[in-house]
């Protein structure tokens, strides 16, 4: 492998078409040819935040198989680069491809909180947990410009409204005041993603996050001041960190995880082809390995999006991942459980008007 051929910081390697428009844009070679004898540079890499207007913020998910109702998204396009990463399929619905413009193209929605207001106040909305980063990690750099995902959490301390988060990035640690605050009325859970205890591993799976020992330090920061965490080891991926579920799970617990939960990779849409390009540019002596044992748990297929089986799989390698992640989680956490969340305080807080009935 050649590794100028490689994007560095990238995830994915290329754009792939986008499937709802009829004509695609291609780099040909002779372009490329051009480029270097020019000494030009052919892409520039470079990130784009691109402010939009939606005029919903809060989203009602209706998957059977996912463990939320309602998820929120300050952010479209995440630049961690997760090159396996499920929401890359979305970019498609706003113009732009799920490869390289999933990472470099993020929009950013900057009303967020006023919306997210607007919606639990409404008369007739009862608290139930809202997710923050169902779909786009809520921590990934934009964040430190724009904090948008700070003010969300403020409104939802205002309110007394229960939040979840979902993320991979120690720039959590930002909030904690506001989390520890959500924290003493049980308003809050924190998810938080490690897939490796190979930093080797991260850097060629998920370009763009936190550290490993950060991630971890992240866990055992935010359960010492009262936030429980349920580790999320997602997605476990045949021959590139399956093998790691006991010590990654064992790990979690030691830094205070009051849970740990799996999913197993999926590569639906898009993304079976940007994964496939991916890990033949950079883990070319193992590609196939991985992809044949891949389809060995989808019924033999990258893509699969059936409901109650694209999360857990099939077959013996799945059959495999499931009973270590059953083993894992009765050794290291018998005694642990993510507490529910405080729905009961919100209809008080809603608004500043006082209830005389």
């Amino acid at each position: 492998m050649n590794p100028k051929s490689v994007i560095k910081g990238r995830g994915a390697q290329l754009n792939v078409p986008n499937r709802f428009f009829e004509l695609s844009h291609e780099m040909r070679d002779d372009f490329l040819e051009y480029c270097q004898k020019e000494g030009e540079q052919a892409d520039k890499n470079k990130t784009r935040y691109l402010e939009v207007f939606p005029k919903t913020i809060v989203n009602k998910v209706t998957s059977p198989d996912i463990g939320m109702s309602y998820s929120m998204n300050a952010y479209q396009g995440c630049e961690h680069g997760c090159v396996y990463c499920y929401a890359r399929n979305t970019h498609e619905y706003w113009g732009y491809s799920a490869g390289l413009d999933f990472e470099r193209r993020i929009l950013v929605k900057k009303e967020a909180p006023k919306l997210l207001e607007a919606f639990i106040q409404k008369k007739h909305w009862k608290a139930h947990p809202i997710v923050m980063s169902g779909n786009t990690d809520c921590y990934q750099p934009a964040e430190q410009i724009y904090k948008i995902t700070r003010q969300c959490l403020e409104v939802f301390l205002k309110h007394k409204h229960p939040v979840g988060i979902i993320t991979k990035n120690s720039q959590i640690l930002r909030d904690l005041d506001l989390i520890k605050e959500l924290a003493k009325n049980n308003l809050i859970a924190v998810n938080l993603s490690v897939t490796s205890l190979s930093e080797k591993t991260r850097r060629v799976l998920e370009p763009r996050t936190t550290t490993i020992k950060k991630r971890l330090e992240t866990v055992k920061t935010l359960t010492n001041n009262g936030v429980p965490v349920n580790v999320m080891i997602a997605p476990i991926i045949p021959s590139i960190n399956s093998h790691e579920i006991l010590p990654l799970a064992k790990a979690a617990s030691e830094h205070g995880a009051n849970a740990i939960a799996h999913t197993l990779v999926r590569l639906n849409g898009a993304i079976g082809g940007i994964f496939t390009d991916w890990i033949k540019k950079t883990l070319p002596d193992s590609a196939d390995k991985v992809l044949h044992q891949i389809e060995n748990c989808h019924g033999g297929t990258l893509n699969d999006s059936r409901f109650g089986t694209r999360m857990r799989g099939e077959g013996k390698i799945a059959e495999q991942i499931t009973n270590l992640m059953l083993l894992a989680k009765r050794k290291y956490f018998k005694e642990k459980r993510m507490p529910k969340l405080n729905c009961d305080l919100h209809e008080q807080h809603k608004t500043r008007q006082l209830k005389f009935f």
